[in-house]
């Protein structure tokens, strides 16, 4: 069985893309905070998750979650690889969203933002891979980014 459920706040906001084609689908991108249960040296810590919804559970996503708000979701881990740009084979690991809901209270979520003001920039993209499966890069690689084939 491959299940898993997390709890944590949204890194920055989820970055959705819509696949080309009469049908368009929705795949929002998004990583969570995920506190670790035990602190090192006293401080807190925490792993960053990066996960993937699709439909309808990708454009709930893009309307409602923002940068800091905490969410709780259930999926399934998918890994996979690509080459980048250098010639070097990436492996990836990432939560497949397929339920996610509101784990505190609108004014809990306003509060934690006041008190949280943004203040990096987002990281910069990895590089795109080289391939020639395109259907499989509409869907899992790139980090959110599409073949420019797929435009």
């Amino acid at each position: 069985m491959n299940k898993v459920i997390l709890m944590g706040r949204l890194t920055r906001d989820p970055e959705v893309r819509y696949s080309a084609g009469e049908n368009a689908l929705a795949i929002a991108r998004y990583t969570l905070a995920v506190d670790r249960r035990f602190r090192r040296d006293g401080e807190a810590t925490a792993d960053f998750i990066s996960c993937v919804s699709f439909g309808r559970t990708a454009e709930f996503a893009e309307k409602y979650f923002r940068q800091g708000l905490k969410i709780i979701v259930s999926g399934r881990i998918q890994t996979g690889s690509y080459t980048n740009r250098d010639g070097q084979k990436v492996y990836t690991t990432e939560v497949v969203v397929e339920e996610q809901e509101f784990a505190e209270s609108k004014a809990a979520s306003d509060n934690y933002a006041a008190s949280h003001p943004q203040t990096s920039s987002p990281a910069p993209a990895p590089s795109m891979p080289a391939h020639n499966n395109h259907y499989f890069c509409a869907f899992f690689c790139c980090y959110g980014k599409f073949c420019s084939n797929l435009l």
